[in-house]
């Protein structure tokens, strides 16, 4: 549903005092002439700073009903042990209840649009269409048992599902990874991705066991596998990517496909290593920031992901300049790939394109941080965006022109909150 006249008056951007207004979900106009119209919402943002949203670009949405459930075990005893076992058991009244209260702390923390790889993805999409976020969602393929032909039926039958839900989600093909898919599976994605211009989404070199696996039994090393399959395009967002060298590296910037850096899942899980931003920014990767499931983060504030990122990046170089804030912050609202901007369906057409920026014709999506925040209150801006805020500086939060949280309040929380835990406790989690 398009969103009534919204006009948004005394705030600062890029240290000018400004007002924007915004019709049928995009911004009609900006500066510190506009004013507004008779019969607009309007705020008054009394100086707070205007800033874009962030964009989660890898998360398992639903797994909030997962938080705190084996969290001190390594990934595959964790999968195995904590994690399959009870997916195996989700409907999808979970996975809605799980992808709403995501939705909602999502809210809360600034991002307004995320990539999701999960069950049920309709009903992940309806979380998400009933929340007033976008999102870009898939069904994890897997055939390791053998399932080829019915997880074949089960992708095109959920891709139907979400045609139907609207503009706010957007379908995507996410086989899990190389290790649970078979190559024939993945082949039948690339093609299916191919021939209807869906975007695909997969880890990738998250272990370094994965790695040496992919060797043995292919002889190449992962990126090289999936570019042998056709996976590779700029429709590809790769989650991880912590075992890449720089040969893949190369391959993939030439392929124009999209790493997703996931640090806090990375160092919770002990998979080893971060993604080698360093090469992957000197071979010229587009990059991404994701939270990865809040199951084994356990946060959705990506402000949090966003700080670990660039000290980790700092630490693991012993180098201070390697990732300046203001490129860090681009990364995390998603202005260092096309792909992962809610403009999605226009990917072709605006090659290289900018988004970080507020802008007249862009999509309504915003933030208005706490005016006066201790954390901002001195020296540059995305300094302390980066190393100084958390997600608790976010007091307004707006998608598609429409007011999501006003300060700081996320209307309808404990309700949703209830109903995560009721759902969680049903799948035995805790107990």
């Amino acid at each position: 549903m398009s969103a009534p006249p919204l006009t948004v008056i005394g705030a600062v951007l890029d240290g000018e005092t400004v007002a924007l207004r915004c019709v049928g979900g995009k911004i009609a106009a900006l500066g510190p002439e506009v004013g507004p119209e008779p019969g607009d919402e309007t705020i008054d943002a009394a100086g707070a700073p205007l800033v874009p949203p962030l964009v989660n670009a890898h998360t398992h949405a639903a797994m909030t009903l997962f938080r705190g459930h084996g969290g001190d075990l390594p990934l595959m005893r964790w999968l195995r042990e904590k994690i399959w076992p009870v997916e195996a058991k989700l409907e999808a009244e979970d996975v809605y209840w799980g992808a709403r209260l995501a939705c909602a702390e999502m809210i809360r923390t600034g991002t307004t649009c995320f990539w999701d790889m999960y069950f049920h993805p309709a009903a992940t999409a309806r979380a998400v269409r009933d929340a007033g976020l976008r999102a870009h969602i898939g069904g994890p393929l897997f055939d390791a048992d053998g399932s080829t032909e019915a997880m074949k039926e089960a992708t095109l039958e959920n891709l139907s599902l979400q045609a139907e839900l609207g503009p706010e989600t957007s379908a995507t093909l996410a086989p899990h990874s190389i290790y649970t898919v078979s190559e024939g599976l993945l082949r039948w994605t690339a093609e299916l991705a191919a021939e209807r211009e869906i975007p695909i989404h997969i880890h990738l070199s998250e272990t370094e066991d994965e790695v040496s696996g992919c060797v043995e039994r292919h002889g190449v090393r992962p990126a090289a596998y999936l570019d042998r399959l056709g996976m590779l395009s700029e429709r590809t967002v790769l989650a991880h990517g912590v075992w890449l060298d720089r040969a893949e590296l190369e391959l993939i910037a030439a392929r124009d496909c999209t790493v997703v850096a996931n640090p806090a899942a990375n160092m919770k899980l002990a998979v080893g290593g971060l993604l080698p931003y360093r090469e992957a920014r000197r071979a010229g990767v587009r990059v991404g920031l994701g939270s990865d499931g809040p199951g084994s983060n356990d946060s959705l504030d990506l402000f949090s992901d966003l700080k670990l990122f660039a000290l980790s990046q700092r630490h693991a170089t012993g180098d201070a300049t390697v990732i300046p804030a203001r490129e860090a912050w681009q990364i995390a609202t998603g202005a260092r790939s096309p792909l992962l901007t809610p403009e999605l369906h226009q990917i072709r057409g605006l090659p290289g394109r900018e988004f970080d920026a507020v802008r007249v014709g862009g999509v309504a999506d915003f933030l208005l941080l706490r005016a006066g925040a201790a954390e901002l209150s001195l020296g540059e801006l995305y300094s302390d965006l980066v190393y100084a805020a958390s997600g608790s500086i976010v007091d307004t939060t707006v998608a598609g022109g429409h007011v999501l949280m006003r300060d700081g309040k996320v209307p309808g929380m404990g309700e949703i909150v209830a109903h995560a835990v009721e759902r969680s406790r049903g799948l035995g989690i805790g107990e």
